[in-house]
């Protein structure tokens, strides 16, 4: 028996919690994620031992660990693979989020520049860092 026949028998957890605890992602390298995410965007870094370092981003602590399984020497994230598509940090003002925009650019950081989710009708900025996961800066 699969696990979706297993759905239609059990009863829901009804899991309570008031949110995500923390987010781990992997880099290929972590002084040179460090130096993006502190450096560059300009978050500041709250834990840094050898194996991780991570920061708060809003009320979510994300953690950062050097990737030890890699696919070659030139593995990098693709949102195309089983894991993760890509993270959204919330934005509250759009003023802020073509300011980003435009920091990003002036950063030499990859993005798309604001751009509108056809979907949800929101307003939003991705970018990819030095392993090309991508976040989004994303309108509430």
């Amino acid at each position: 028996m699969n696990y979706i026949h297993l759905i239609k028998f059990v009863m829901a957890i009804n899991i309570k919690t008031s949110g995500i605890h923390h987010i781990a992602l992997r880099c290929k390298d972590m002084n040179r994620s460090k130096k993006f995410y502190s450096d560059v965007l300009g978050f500041d870094i709250l834990l840094d031992t050898p194996h991780l370092f991570g920061m708060m981003i809003g009320s979510n602590f994300i953690g950062f660990m050097e990737a030890t399984a890699q696919e070659g020497d030139e593995a990098v994230f693709s949102p195309f693979r089983i894991g993760m598509d890509h993270l959204a940090m919330a934005c509250e003002d759009e003023e802020e989020l073509h300011r980003v925009a435009k920091a990003l650019t002036e950063a030499g950081v990859e993005n798309t520049g604001v751009k509108k989710d056809a979907t949800l009708n929101k307003d939003y900025v991705a970018f990819k860092d030095p392993d090309r996961i991508q976040w989004e800066l994303y309108m509430v």
